[in-house]
């Protein structure tokens, strides 16, 4: 059942990546986030190595759709999907169920932005990152903040969501 339920979330991720690359964007680097909302479900779901694991799928997936699997934008997206996760890992760990998944949206979205402006920063502009870092830290924000919201309501409502069973105590630590 689990090996399943982290296949079900990656393909959900590819559907949402597939969804989230027809969507028109004002800048090219500019995206919602969409492949997240798996990822922040499978936070209540799945133990930390699946979730992990998960995550290495929707990279992968996301590179093979949107055709970069093999360039400087699949480092990015690699590179801010990993800062995502781990923020929201340690996010939901620490907080336990104090955190709703606005805040573990949030949490993601800024570590993305944060580690993508660095290799930008690194890699490509240099000091000229600061022009591009407002647009890119506001626009994640507010779709991180929208994405959580939605995500926090599916999960109160979603009856299939809640019939989905809980990590065991003995994967919780790893």
């Amino acid at each position: 059942m689990r090996s399943r339920l982290v296949a079900f979330f990656a393909a959900l991720c590819l559907f949402l990546a597939a969804a989230e690359y027809a969507i028109p964007k004002p800048l090219p680097f500019l995206r919602l986030g969409l492949t997240n909302l798996p990822v922040i479900l499978a936070l209540h779901k799945l133990r930390r190595r699946e979730v992990l694991l998960l995550v290495l799928l929707k990279v992968a997936g996301q590179g093979i759709v949107s055709g970069t699997l093999f360039s400087y934008v699949f480092v990015f997206s690699a590179a801010g999907s990993l800062a995502s996760a781990l923020a929201m890992l340690t996010v939901h760990v620490l907080g336990k169920s104090a955190v709703s998944a606005v805040g573990l949206s949030l949490a993601g979205a800024l570590a993305n932005n944060l580690a993508q402006l660095a290799l930008a920063r690194h890699l490509l502009f240099g000091a000229g990152t600061r022009y591009i870092a407002p647009i890119l830290l506001t626009a994640g924000l507010i779709s991180a903040l929208l994405l959580g919201i939605f995500t926090e309501r599916f999960m109160r409502a979603s009856r299939w969501y809640a019939a989905l069973p809980q990590p065991t105590a003995k994967g919780t630590d790893a």
